[in-house]
């Protein structure tokens, strides 16, 4: 019987490289690559003998070489990294995503000989993520919710026709977000977007902000200025909390609605007005005209088309969503990396209410990033108040229940509005039917024995 360990010889070695399909290269303390396998090569398109001898960031020409190299701190620290995200540059200069781990390279007698990275191509798995998250997002709006995807339906339709829009919603909700994506959908896309909060200006001032003024006009008018109409011709104008304008204002914006012309302050003719209206407001106009407030003529000018965002906690099926979205984004924008949120800390953003609806979603996460600039996001780095409510909604109950209860509730009314026809439902929320069907039996949901397929496709 032989004593010790078995050894694996390192032809065999060498051919257990050549048969795996993740990269893998080596390299020497000098940062030069030592070995470089068959799906290196494939994934580079570079070859090996023009790959060994160069500098590894020569040939991967990574995002992270410069200013994080996942090898570099291993060689560093002397601890392995896995499944470290970034992107590599091929020969042909296409970009593709893949995920890194990093070893020490070491030989029988442990000598450290330089360093082993192994990279997996993401490509599909980036291309399949997108597709899910297009099913989700329009423009910068991303939502689950049912009453959300009514929207995201028909805003090709809006968006191609030229007919004054009303965004109805809470302050916060992403009006201006809905309004920015209205404009890139539509034929005015490659003309100005200009955004105006009519509640900022007196009417004095916001007639001459929205239509411009002559020289001479008024004191201190020396030259003449263009207003936001004329910076948005060609384009689109929002007119953003349209529900504050005085009466007497209302009268001058329904002439402009009506006739698609205005007059500069000072000026003796009147201007054509080439621009698409959108109007929002946070207020209701409907009951704003009931109390004669805002004139019923001016609401059917803005009324032609209206969408309604509700606000977040009726769309709480979306809270995981956005929040995975703005830690993304601030890592971008901050260079940091938060890995994402834990469940408690997630499990309290789900009992919040969010008055301020998203915004104050968005504000909650940057905030996290200050106190927790990377790992997870946790408990701890949340707002305080936000944890006193959270301790006492959850003195009663369990937080987890509280996520479940949610998904049940939107897969309930998804299958009632698909006549739970199954497959229609698992389409419309984005999952697999074998995933619905999975959920449906652990949540126990009791269906009717005839399935929608007859009223449904």
């Amino acid at each position: 019987m032989r004593s010790g360990k078995y050894q694996i010889p390192e032809h065999v070695t060498g051919i257990i490289l050549e048969s795996i399909s993740d990269g893998v290269f080596t390299v020497d303390h000098e940062w030069q690559i030592t070995s470089f396998n068959h799906a290196a090569e494939k994934i580079t398109g570079i070859p090996r003998d023009q790959a060994i001898g160069k500098y590894c960031w020569e040939i991967l020409r990574s995002n992270m070489c410069e200013r994080d190299c996942a090898l570099r701190r291993t060689m560093k620290h002397g601890k392995s990294l896995i499944d470290t995200s970034t992107h590599i540059f091929t020969k042909d200069g296409r970009r593709i995503p893949v995920v890194v781990s990093t070893a020490l390279l070491k030989d029988m007698d442990g000598e450290i000989l330089g360093g082993v990275e192994t990279f997996r191509d993401m490509s599909l798995v980036e291309e399949l993520r997108k597709e899910l998250e297009g099913r989700f997002q329009v423009g910068d709006i991303i939502s689950r919710n049912p009453a959300m995807h009514m929207i995201f339906r028909i805003l090709p339709q809006v968006a191609e026709s030229e007919s004054t829009i009303l965004i109805q919603g809470e302050t916060g909700t992403g009006k201006e977000l809905l309004a920015r994506a209205i404009h890139d959908l539509s034929p005015r896309r490659n003309q100005p977007f200009v955004a105006v909060n009519c509640g900022a200006f007196p009417d004095s001032l916001l007639e001459s902000e929205l239509f411009g003024y002559k020289k001479g006009a008024f004191t201190n008018a020396i030259k003449d200025k263009p207003g936001y109409f004329a910076a948005a011709e060609g384009g689109t104008i929002l007119l953003d909390e349209i529900g504050d304008l005085s009466p007497a204002f209302q009268v001058r914006l329904l002439r402009v609605l009506q006739d698609r012309t205005y007059q500069p302050l000072g000026a003796t003719e009147t201007v054509k007005a080439n621009v698409r209206v959108i109007a929002a407001t946070n207020r209701s106009l409907t009951d704003l005209v009931e109390k004669g407030t805002f004139r019923r003529d001016l609401f059917y000018r803005v009324n032609v088309v209206r969408l309604d965002l509700p606000p977040l906690r009726q769309r709480k099926e979306d809270i995981p969503m956005l929040v995975k979205h703005f830690i993304g984004r601030l890592n971008r924008l901050q260079g940091k990396a938060v890995a994402g949120i834990s469940q408690e800390a997630l499990s309290l953003l789900m009992f919040h209410d969010f008055p301020g609806n998203i915004r104050e979603l968005e504000n909650i996460i940057e905030h996290a990033f200050v106190l927790c600039p990377k790992g997870q996001i946790e408990p701890q780095c949340l707002p305080e108040s936000l944890k006193a409510t959270g301790a006492v909604q959850t003195a009663g109950g369990n937080m987890d229940a509280t996520l479940q209860s949610t998904e049940i509730r939107v897969i309930l009314e998804a299958l009632e509005r698909n006549h739970y026809n199954r497959l229609v439902t698992a389409r419309e929320l984005g999952m697999h039917k074998s995933t619905l069907f999975r959920k449906i039996k652990r949540f126990r949901i009791d269906l009717p024995r005839a399935d929608g397929r007859t009223q449904q496709g």
